[in-house]
């Protein structure tokens, strides 16, 4: 008369260890939601990354309109094509001459006065 039934085992484990398994559940779920592939760790991660991408596509498109800008300065403005080959090429108009100084022994632009 003794005899348990299956449910009446049950009931006894459930009360002896049942808060116990609920915390260990609670606790597993929540280290699956801070360190688990899209916890919040991970979220941290993506989202320093997206900003990082973000940073460097605004000074991608800063640096391409920097150089569409140059593009079109290039084909329109004989200034600008005369200053490179002058500075760049060492080209000179006829009658002028070009004296290169080495950067060694080129003088400050604007020395210090002395006291």
């Amino acid at each position: 008369m003794s005899e348990k039934t299956a449910e009446d085992r049950l009931g006894a484990v459930w009360q002896q260890y049942g808060r116990a398994i609920l915390a260990v559940l609670v606790v597993a779920l929540l280290v699956h939601d801070v360190f688990g592939t899209h916890g919040f760790l991970a979220m941290q991660r993506t989202k320093k990354e997206m900003e990082q991408v973000q940073t460097d596509l605004d000074r991608l498109n800063k640096e391409n309109q920097q150089l569409a800008e140059d593009v079109k300065a290039l084909k329109t403005d004989p200034h600008k094509i005369e200053s490179i080959a002058r500075s760049e090429l060492g080209l000179a108009k006829p009658g002028e001459v070009i004296i290169k100084i080495p950067p060694g022994q080129q003088a400050e632009q604007n020395p210090a006065p002395k006291p």
